[in-house]
Order: structure tokens, then sequence, then C-alpha cells
């Protein structure tokens, strides 16, 4: 497999073609309003290119990147094989998987195809076409499609349900809503 790269970087539906600067906040720029621990936890939303491409016309897979309102468009990489609390490096940032994107029925139901969050460890400047370096992979348990399994698949198994909210690189949206199952609401 080549490594981790990501392909195009979308600010606000623009595509950018020279480095830009990654706060904890993402992109966002001059935001004086307070954000909560979960807004941090979705600083960056990724999604794979592959889920666009279209082998039959290669201009609908150029127009649809960007579609699903993600950051980073990303080769090599799904949700089968990326994981809770990877660890990234892209230029001088630092930044660690959050949790899976946000679902759909038909997303689910199609294999997964969610994408993710990151939130940023480190603050710095990436650009386009950048490698991910893997720097470290704590819960090699938890991909991102196991995950999403969890939590819309399999709701009656807690054990695993369990397993999941104990994971403390997991994002806070998703281990409120874990406890909540947990705690039988």
């Amino acid at each position: 497999m080549e490594e981790p790269f990501v392909h195009k970087i979308i600010n606000q539906g623009q595509f950018i073609e020279n480095e830009m600067y990654l706060s904890k906040k993402g992109f966002i720029e001059n935001n004086r309003e307070p954000l909560k621990k979960s807004d941090l936890d979705k600083a960056i939303s990724a999604f794979p290119i592959k889920h666009y491409s279209n082998p039959d016309n290669e201009a609908l897979f150029s127009e649809r990147v960007g579609e699903k309102k993600e950051n980073f468009s990303i080769l090599e990489m799904d949700e089968f094989s990326v994981f809770i609390g990877d660890i990234y490096q892209l230029g001088e940032a630092i930044i660690q998987v959050s949790q899976p994107g946000i679902v759909k029925r038909e997303e689910v139901e199609n294999g997964f195809r969610t994408g993710w969050y990151f939130r940023v460890i480190k603050e710095g400047t990436v650009r386009p076409e950048t490698d991910l370096v893997l720097q470290e992979r704590p819960y090699p348990q938890f991909s991102i499609a196991a995950c999403s399994e969890i939590m819309y698949m399999n709701r009656d198994d807690l054990w695993a349900a369990d397993d999941l909210f104990q994971c403390e690189a997991l994002g806070h949206t998703w281990r409120k809503a874990l406890r909540k199952r947990l705690r039988g609401y």
C-alpha cells in the first residue's frame, strides 16, 4: 500500500493550492466564539477520494471531490484502514483521528462510507499533495468502520459499546452517545 496522501485541501468550498495554517480550530480564522471540546474533536473532516471514483468518467471524479464538505480528500485511506487515536504528521502539524464522520443510513448500508474527523494536536502549516506519516496507533481494534458498526448496526452489544466508550481518544460527542446507551437511555 502506498503512503496515505492528502490529495486536496478544501476550506469553505475553495480548493487550497498553497500551504495554509492549521490551528486547533481547523481552518477557522478570526472566530472569537468559544469552542466546545466536541468542536475541537472535529477540527478537520476527511473523506476518501476513492469513494468518489467513477472509472468511466474521470471528469465526474474531479468535480465531485469536496462534495461531502470535507477539508481533506485523501488517497490510500478508508474507513477500514483508519483507527480512532491514530496520530499523523502532516507538514508541520500533528493530527489525531477522533471519530467517524457524519453518518446517513445509505452510508452505513453501503459499507460505512462516512469519512472521519481529526483533532489538531500541534498547529502548523499544511499543504495539499502531502503524505500523512503515521506516528502512533494506540487503538488498532477501533477502525472507523468498526466504530460505526458498534454505533449503528450492533446497538444491543453493550460489551462492545463499553469497550469503545473506554477509548480515551474517541471524540466527546460519540462518548456521550455511548454513555447514554450504556445507562439505558
